[in-house]
């Protein structure tokens, strides 16, 4: 059963709240479908930059208003930027909701994007681009997503390049926004110390201010699910690398088919996490050919993707590549263990356990659902994990993870 309660304002938002009478403290989370998946050509890395900008006011609030009266009540914000979703989350002693949730429902129905402003924090965005390029991990895994999702959104960087970044003006940020930021995309979360009736009260007198719709902005492109056929491989070489990096990738289903997802979530703790694992066990502990091996099921609402990233020596790529496939070839042929489910099931349930304790926990995991599907299909995650058996594991391993089929992306030293 659904623990929090969903309502549908009759501007089209979605408010979703949960009290919890034991707690002082209350978590105000707006999610909003405007991520870099929505960008069109040339915008791209236009909805991280919103988010930087969405911060800088409003015709009502000067820039730097919202932070100093967030502060003063003792609160904490934050903000963040995917492909599906942009987010922005409020943290606060629970008498002083009332005074800081209007001034984040200002910022993000009428944020101003001042041309000076707009000039300033381009620059910090740039510099954001210029830190990553100094991190080998995220170089790899950027080649990477490209080369599984070409010329899907998803294959691109949320932060937009120095280039798309320069050509980007105020205007067209504004009509980006007047678009994306309307109520219909939005879900605002209220968890913690405060009760169903003020909260639903606040939040309807707070977000109904939003910004006439602008009709004359760029839409992007619907694109076809990504398809790898046989093996896309590239190799990068870059200074100062101490390790080289072995990174394989293959897409997943989206949220459409949410069962074989969570699936492929079980195969990648049974592939990878934790010493009694396949590979960490072979690779790392036994033939210690790798200093560390880890892989990662991320799901998207449109294609996922799971990844298998291993850290070691150049002279081991070869035989690592070779051998992480055999062990995909053995899951296909010979299945899984019900130990091994069963190691996996109980991991799973204990890190969703542990990543459901806070209002700030409940608050995320409610919107990121509600954006990417439906917040009920959040709680139905132990259940079906709980659910799965050799068979439906090892089809699954048939279907998503060919070892033939895969991309893979090499970083080698100078």
């Amino acid at each position: 059963m659904f623990p929090a309660s969903v309502f549908r304002l009759a501007n089209g938002l979605t408010f979703i709240h949960q009290e919890i009478p034991t707690t002082p403290v209350v978590v105000a989370d707006v999610w909003v479908r405007a991520g870099a998946k929505v960008e069109p050509e040339p915008w791209f890395g236009m909805a991280h930059f919103l988010e930087h900008m969405i911060f800088k006011g409003t015709a009502k609030l000067l820039p730097g208003i919202f932070d100093q009266k967030i502060e003063n009540w003792g609160g904490v914000t934050n903000a963040a930027t995917s492909y599906d979703y942009a987010h922005y989350c409020i943290t606060t002693a629970t008498p002083f909701l009332e005074e800081t949730l209007p001034y984040l429902g200002e910022l993000l129905q009428n944020a101003a994007i001042p041309d000076d402003e707009f000039s300033r924090e381009r620059d910090v965005v740039l510099e954001e681009i210029r830190s990553c390029q100094d991190d080998p991990d995220w170089i790899g895994f950027q080649a990477l997503i490209q080369s599984i999702y070409q010329h899907h959104p998803y294959g691109r960087s949320v932060l937009g390049t120095e280039q798309e970044l320069m050509q980007h003006s105020p205007e067209a940020m504004r009509r980006f926004h007047r678009t994306h930021y309307q109520p219909e995309n939005m879900t605002v979360v209220i968890v913690g110390g405060i009760a169903e009736e003020p909260a639903f009260e606040l939040v309807s007198r707070t977000f109904n201010n939003f910004a006439e719709p602008s009709y004359d902005c760029l839409h992007h492109q619907d694109f076809a699910e990504p398809i790898i056929a046989g093996i896309r491989r590239q190799e990068l070489y870059l200074p100062r690398l101490e390790q080289a990096r072995l990174m394989i990738g293959w897409t997943g289903p989206g949220v459409e088919q949410i069962r074989k997802a969570y699936g492929l979530d079980l195969l990648s703790v049974i592939l990878a996490e934790g010493r009694t694992s396949r590979l960490v066990r072979d690779l790392r502990e036994e033939q210690q050919l790798v200093q560390g091996i880890c892989s990662n099921f991320s799901l998207q609402r449109e294609s996922s993707l799971f990844t298998i990233t291993a850290w070691l020596e150049p002279e081991n790529l070869e035989q690592v590549e070779s051998l992480i496939r055999l062990h995909l070839s053995d899951l296909q042929s010979t299945g899984v263990s019900n130990r091994e489910i069963a190691r996996a099931q109980r991991l799973l349930c204990n890190d969703f356990a542990f990543s459901t304790e806070t209002p700030n926990q409940l608050a995320g995991l409610y919107g990121y659902y509600n954006t990417i599907a439906q917040a009920e299909v959040a709680v139905t995650y132990l259940e079906k994990i709980k659910s799965f058996d050799i068979q439906e594991l090892q089809q699954l391993a048939k279907e998503y993870l060919s070892p033939n089929h895969y991309a893979v992306t090499i970083l080698k030293p100078y």
